[in-house]
């Protein structure tokens, strides 16, 4: 697979649009800390970052959650940086025992939700007590894996846009962008 041209890297993000500054994505990871505090201070839950899109907004979650919990990653993909999406490929299974727990699932973004939706099968195949998703950006439209799917935690909601920034990428690049910013004509 060939590199993306570093110039059009570049000049997606200058002519992108912001949709989320830093300070409201910072402000939709305390509210998601303060619903899961509320629901699972008391439940000893497992936490799994679906890498690499879950890094950025877990990493910030993590550190909010005043309670005992466990976390570890999952490495399941079916971009491998491109802009669609392709048979779902697993590189790092669970770590951590899960089996009769409480299980969060962190990712990114709630798209069309195949990989979301596999790990969590996986996961409650596997033996978890329960499941359920915590999502950055949840984008609205009527493609989702499984119809009516939605996370248990949402931190903001899109319209039907490609999106990048704050651990979503384009083309691999541009996780590491201080907002959610969208693709001009994409």
């Amino acid at each position: 697979m060939s590199r993306p041209n570093l110039e059009e890297i570049k000049r997606v993000y200058i002519e992108a649009d912001l949709l989320f500054s830093n300070s409201e994505v910072d402000a939709a990871i305390t509210k998601l800390a303060n619903e899961i505090t509320e629901q699972y201070a008391d439940r000893d839950p497992v936490i799994f970052t679906i890498m690499n899109g879950g890094l950025v907004i877990c990493g910030q979650l993590l550190t909010r959650l005043n309670f005992p919990l466990e976390a570890g990653y999952l490495h399941a993909t079916r971009y491998r940086n491109t802009t669609s999406g392709h048979e779902l490929e697993w590189k790092v299974p669970p770590m951590i025992d899960y089996k009769d727990r409480d299980v969060l699932v962190v990712d990114d973004i709630l798209d069309e939700g195949h990989t979301l939706h596999e790990v969590m099968k996986h996961l409650q195949d596997g033996g978890a007590k329960s499941v359920e998703s915590v999502v950055l950006i949840d984008k609205i439209h009527d493609r989702k894996a499984v119809p009516g799917m939605q996370a248990a935690f949402t931190g903001l909601t899109i319209p039907d846009r490609y999106i990048f920034g704050y651990g979503l990428d384009y083309k691999g690049y541009w996780r590491n962008a201080p907002g959610i910013f969208a693709v001009k004509g994409l």
